[in-house]
């Protein structure tokens, strides 16, 4: 299992400041705590989350993690997420290109559909190690309705805030429909190499990302900045950022910003890395397009974006297509050469 203590975060090494909003307050109404939310969600796009109350369940899914990649390699591959496509399953260090050079990453993880452990014990989109099936009750299950309580409460204060409809964007991505939404469970090695990328820079793909990870190497590369920051992680907080489903939907009002992993800052390089992760993404049909129709703030954002702009926030495709040809693009057998890497890219801009 992943070690419970670890070196402190370096004091010498520069990092990225996060609001902090305490989702107590947030999910008792506390207007103030709403606005330093949303000033979050339209500037950096990430913010640390505490008070969630996901924490007892997050050691769980390290254990579990912890499990699944202890399991023989050949045991592993049975359930390997493939290149068509899909990321559900596991997915071996290599398997995934970090830049357009084609150099491969060094992570493994497991990922688990939000439609599987929503409809446990049936089978939904796919089969899993027994490492998971074991502990899909007690430990995946209650870490998924958590998440997606958590989430679904951010994305009624968005809704707010952006004028829209009530509910539409929990509607957007309500349970009853299939989507790419997933748990995700994260090792990455100890020692690599200084300046070598365990995950190249992307945006996520999704609308919300729920994370919790015991060591440094998440980098953030803010808006208008060309350095890359690091983000320290805090006791009993969670990471987490708006993707660029969110982002289109409400026509780059909120921010999906660009971030990447290294390796961990002095001595924690040391350690395997480990991070928990939930990704809430669209249901599967989902116009990824802005939402000016329903929203005057939406339409007047839009107005005012340039033409290549407009053409970013909107795609014209549906979140799976979208959420497809991303994970496609970034398999390595499925590399052609740069170009494929390139065709994996989100709302980054050309900004990597």
């Amino acid at each position: 299992m992943p070690v419970t203590a670890y070196p402190e975060f370096p004091t010498n090494i520069p990092t990225h400041p996060l609001l902090v909003i305490d989702y107590e307050l947030v999910k008792n109404g506390d207007e103030k705590e709403k606005d330093v939310l949303w000033k979050a969600a339209t500037t950096l796009g990430f913010w640390y989350l505490k008070n969630h109350g996901a924490e007892e369940f997050v050691e769980d899914m390290f254990d579990m993690g912890a499990e699944t990649m202890d399991l023989p390699m050949e045991e592993k591959m049975k359930f390997e997420q493939g290149d068509g496509g899909s990321s559900f399953g596991y997915k071996y260090a290599g398997a995934n290109a970090v830049d357009a050079s084609g150099e491969p990453d060094k992570i493994e993880f497991i990922n688990i559909a939000k439609d599987d452990a929503l409809s446990w014990p049936e089978q939904a989109r796919r089969s899993y190690p027994s490492t998971v099936n074991n502990r899909m009750d007690s430990t995946i299950v209650p870490f998924v309705k958590k998440s997606v309580e958590i989430n679904d409460m951010i994305l009624n204060v968005f809704n707010t805030k952006l004028g829209l409809p009530e509910g539409t964007l929990n509607k957007l991505h309500s349970t009853e429909e299939y989507s790419a939404s997933e748990a995700r469970t994260i090792k990455a090695p100890k020692n690599l190499p200084i300046g070598r990328q365990a995950l190249g820079a992307h945006t996520d793909f999704g609308s919300l990302s729920f994370l919790h990870n015991r060591l440094g190497g998440l980098q953030v590369l803010p808006p208008g900045v060309d350095e890359w920051q690091y983000v320290k992680p805090l006791p009993g907080h969670a990471i987490c950022n708006v993707g660029d489903a969110l982002a289109l939907l409400s026509g780059g009002i909120l921010h999906s910003n660009i971030h990447r992993v290294y390796p961990p800052p002095g001595a924690q390089a040391g350690f395997e890395r480990w991070s928990q992760v939930f990704f809430t993404r669209p249901g599967n049909s989902v116009a990824l397009r802005p939402l000016s129709d329903h929203s005057p703030a939406i339409a007047e954002a839009v107005s005012k974006l340039t033409e290549e702009q407009r053409n970013v926030v909107g795609p014209g495709v549906t979140a799976v297509d979208w959420f497809n040809r991303r994970i496609k693009n970034q398999r390595v057998k499925n590399r052609t050469g740069p170009e494929t890497w390139l065709a994996s890219r989100g709302t980054e801009q050309g900004r990597v």
